[in-house]
């Protein structure tokens, strides 16, 4: 099962660290992406630009507004894509994640992948176990 894991933090606090806090971070954080890579589990993943490079669409309103849809002081700042066997895993990805990067919060949502014309075996199977 496909797993996107939402990365939130403070957004002020992580912009804030030094490029020494920053690097000491992602050093710590390699050590859990090459755990999962090796097994062939980590996919894609994705670290965002301070939402003061954000650009918001409201679509019932055709409105652009610079900036974030929500101001918060927790915000999306990243996500990853995991492909394991169950959510009792993803949860073990996101605590190994947690222990080289504390604060904030991982949001583990099912996801349904979408590549036009290459069907995925089992696409369907979250949609069907969270709609019930």
């Amino acid at each position: 099962m496909m797993y996107a894991v939402l990365c939130y933090n403070n957004e002020e606090m992580v912009c804030g660290w030094s490029k020494e806090q920053d690097d000491a971070v992602m050093a710590a954080l390699s050590k859990a992406h090459d755990k999962w890579e090796k097994s062939g589990k980590l996919k894609p993943s994705i670290r965002l630009l301070p939402t003061s490079a954000a650009t918001t669409l409201h679509k019932q309103k055709d409105m652009v507004i610079d900036g974030p849809y929500a101001e918060t002081k927790e915000a999306l700042l990243g996500f990853y894509i995991i492909d394991v066997v169950s959510l009792e895993e993803g949860l073990e990805f996101a605590r190994d994640l947690a222990k080289a990067n504390p604060g904030g919060a991982y949001e583990l949502r099912p996801i349904h992948m979408y590549n036009p014309g290459a069907p995925i075996d089992g696409a369907y199977e979250a949609e069907r176990q969270y709609a019930k």
